[in-house]
């Protein structure tokens, strides 16, 4: 299904019928422990000499199809599945980078990331330097002979920053630089960095890809050199590795991807332009908006859309929890992705643990607003959005 549309392969991704005496649905393997008909097999398949399965922190049949999906679904050469979005990220830094050496990251990116970059740091001298992203040649200026890693957030968490994926992986193969993008706000459906040269992707699969709110996981796809060094390193000894109850249910929420991610984009697009409308609002933050910074690079890598986020500031902290505390229809929640709306409030929930100056250093203001756009009706999103501005 190489050349398959992007609807066709959410909904045959991973799937091999022949696999699984014809089913439409991978079987969930409720299995941890796999047997062998002999010595001679134990040992090829358990030192992976030929393909097989022996534990399921190293491999399971519905987590191996999940994997085989997620690789189909970014053009990326092979798939790797995780507990958590941040056991996935986790197992591909620590499996690239190595004490004494240096990652180059985005200055506004998802608070966990930033949190765990800066945890490393301190606890296992695994530097990060923080750069403008939206820059790409910050991350050349900003590159020493000790960086590993360019880690890339595009769309970023919460501001919406655009990053140009060819360029920075360009910057990359010439010093020998791995990549690692964050694809978990433009889906494989709006955008596919290893399509620009990007080593890694990662996905917290716990938004889009399950896109219910009701299961955490997180997912790689890229290199098979590095794919393989995360597994057998980072899930083989970290063990983040994913139950095949929940990658069964990631995999069911990939069939309608494409489908939900169209709702997304249009619904989406509609409210950012109506705020943007509204002297209520002080800016808003969304890449298909014309006037936003690097408009023109999110258009040329990001398609069919932008994504189901918009991001947008009230002024002040007052202003920002009056309108969470007033919206009906859409969900007051930490989470994004899933199919219903839901709104937070940074300054007082994901980014409440940073001082006021590191928030401003990172873009957060107290006004801001992270609002994931669900499915639902439009106008019925417009109306109730209308509504909690009424009582800022």
């Amino acid at each position: 299904m190489k050349n398959s549309s992007i609807f066709t392969k959410a909904v045959h991704a991973g799937l091999d019928r022949s696999e699984n005496h014809g089913a439409l649905s991978v079987p969930i393997y409720n299995a941890s422990v796999f047997a062998f008909a002999d010595a001679d097999e134990a040992a090829a398949i358990h030192n992976e000499v030929v393909p097989g399965f022996y534990y399921g922190r190293i491999g399971n049949p519905t987590t191996a199809a999940l994997e085989a999906a997620i690789a189909e679904l970014e053009n990326a050469d092979a798939g790797l599945a995780f507990a958590s979005g941040m056991a996935a990220i986790s197992a591909a830094i620590l499996t690239t980078v190595k004490v004494g050496e240096n990652i180059v990251a985005p200055r506004s990116g998802y608070s966990t990331t930033q949190h765990f970059l800066k945890f490393i740091e301190t606890e296992f001298g695994i530097q990060t330097i923080f750069v403008d992203a939206t820059d790409a040649g910050a991350y050349a200026d900003a590159a020493t002979d000790r960086t590993k890693m360019f880690l890339i957030e595009t769309p970023s968490n919460p501001l919406l920053n655009v990053t140009d994926l060819r360029e920075v992986a360009e910057i990359a193969k010439k010093r020998g630089i791995v990549t690692l993008a964050d694809n978990t706000f433009a889906t494989p459906f709006n955008q596919r960095p290893a399509e620009f040269g990007i080593d890694i992707v990662v996905h917290s699969g716990t938004k889009y890809l399950g896109g219910h709110s009701d299961l955490t996981a997180g997912l790689l796809a890229g290199r098979t050199d590095l794919i393989e060094k995360a597994r057998q390193k980072g899930a083989k000894l970290f063990g983040g590795n994913i139950a095949p109850q929940v990658a069964w249910l990631v995999l069911r929420g990939i069939k309608t991807l494409a489908l939900r991610m169209e709702r997304h984009n249009s619904n989406a697009y509609v409210i950012a332009n109506m705020l943007a409308s509204d002297e209520r609002v002080y800016k808003v933050y969304y890449p298909g908006m014309p006037s936003y910074a690097n408009y023109e690079i999110a258009k040329g890598q990001m398609a069919p859309g932008f994504g189901g986020m918009v991001s947008f500031d009230l002024g002040t902290i007052e202003r920002g929890r009056a309108f969470v505390n007033s919206v009906r229809l859409c969900a007051l929640a930490t989470s994004l992705g899933g199919v219903e709306s839901i709104v937070q409030h940074s300054a007082s929930m994901t980014h409440a643990t940073l001082s006021p100056e590191e928030r401003e250093a990172a873009g957060i203001s107290d006004g801001l607003i992270r609002f994931s756009v669900g499915i639902e009706d439009i106008e019925d999103l417009k109306a109730d959005i209308l509504q909690a501005l009424d009582n800022v």
